[in-house]
């Protein structure tokens, strides 16, 4: 680990599983905090048998649980809850993805934390906030993305909806909460030591990325509806076929790249035109300019489109998937493909750190622990000694 981390000295206690909280914990590891996992003895995460596994063991779970500790407690037991309140007195942020209501139940709500801690930062992420009619109701990211308007946009007009290919309802929320908590230490740094709560709700993430959807809505009665691979109102931004079967997407909608693309491409005629000169001119005429791009795009192969647009200085790129990625140079260069050893010795590639900060960089120390792998070592510095330890096992509280 770099010798000095941004996230350094900040230590998080993380209660929650899957996909959202503990994304949001796996962030603050990344650069320097202390992050302490709290699972379920005996099963752990769920997310630990999640997609393909390796010896038993999610490949996901390697990423979603570096740099953290697992400790084992069971939170619906009155000992596992005063490990908790132990572990809070000296935290600085607790991060839970619990449906509201279900913290306060096992007595760890926020005024029961905040009266041991009262600099905590509590980042509670659920799928429609502490707050609100639908509070209670249960809420993944699908139905985050579903509520906060993104999966009517996304797919073809004549098709139903589809979702995308990863849990990104729940990515966007982690972001959120990540963000929230930094705000709220800051202002704890700044503005008398006092702690808060950070209410995410996976719907409101998704709809804050929606860009004009509510004031076009407001101002026009417009609903905008799924438009494919195209970006509705920026002309041209879409994705074109090609003469061997592959296909380019062109991001040419800035007024200067337009012009030099319909140049690079032979069409003088719309480079010149006084009509497209700018967006609000060119989506009247959106039609005529996709029709031009892709009669020819479908005359060249991938590669030589790729060359011509570069020359230009377009955006246009290949679609990649993830042996594209891999075998791509800039991914290496940029050190986003990383590759570290399992316990057995086995080696495995992982997505490298974002962002990458110039003097405090991000970094991987350690990969997703056994399940309780930190248990006598945190509970020891809780003044656990052995014997309560092995009592409180066998009692099945951690």
């Amino acid at each position: 680990m770099p010798s000095s981390m941004p996230l350094e000295g900040v230590k998080v206690l993380e209660l929650g599983t899957l996909i959202a909280g503990p994304f949001c914990g796996r962030l603050l590891a990344e650069f320097g905090a202390e992050v302490i996992k709290i699972e379920p003895p005996g099963e752990g995460d769920p997310l630990r048998k999640w997609r393909m596994l390796y010896k038993g063991t999610s490949l996901w779970w390697y990423v979603q649980g570096r740099n953290k500790k697992s400790v084992t407690v069971n939170l619906r037991a009155p000992e596992g809850q005063e490990i908790v309140r132990r572990l809070v007195r000296d935290a600085d942020i607790v991060v839970e993805n619990f449906r509201p209501g279900a913290m306060e139940k096992w007595n760890l709500g926020w005024e029961q934390l905040c009266a041991i801690n009262p600099g905590l930062v509590m980042v509670r992420i659920s799928g429609y906030g502490q707050t609100g009619p639908y509070r209670d109701r249960p809420g993944f990211g699908a139905i985050g993305e579903s509520m906060g308007g993104l999966r009517h946009l996304t797919g073809f007009p004549d098709q139903p909806p589809v979702r995308v290919g990863v849990s990104i309802g729940d990515s966007i929320a982690a972001l959120h909460g990540v963000i929230g908590a930094l705000l709220a230490l800051r202002h704890r740094e700044v503005r008398g030591g006092r702690g808060q709560v950070v209410d995410v709700a996976l719907y409101e993430s998704v709809f804050n990325l929606m860009e004009s959807l509510l004031p076009e809505y407001d101002m026009f009665g417009f609903v905008r509806q799924r438009s494919g691979a195209s970006l509705p109102g920026i002309v041209p931004s879409n994705t074109y076929p090609c003469k061997d079967g592959k296909y380019v997407v062109i991001g040419a909608n800035a007024d200067s790249i337009f012009k030099r693309m319909m140049k690079a491409i032979g069409r003088e005629d719309l480079a010149s035109d006084p009509e497209l000169a700018h967006n609000d001119g060119r989506v009247k005429h959106t039609e005529r300019i996709e029709t031009a791009i892709s009669e020819w795009t479908r005359a060249h192969c991938l590669e030589e489109v790729l060359e011509t647009l570069e020359r230009a200085e377009v955006p246009a790129g290949r679609i990649y998937d993830i042996a594209d990625i891999v075998a791509d140079p800039h991914y290496q260069a940029r050190e986003m493909i990383r590759e570290y050893r399992l316990p057995d010795g086995h080696s495995l590639k992982l997505p490298g750190i974002v962002p990458k900060l110039s003097e405090t960089p991000g970094d991987t120390h350690s990969l997703g622990p056994a399940l309780g792998e930190h248990t006598d070592e945190v509970l020891a510095r809780l003044g656990y000694d052995a014997p309560a330890r092995e009592r409180l096992r066998k009692a099945g509280v951690i």
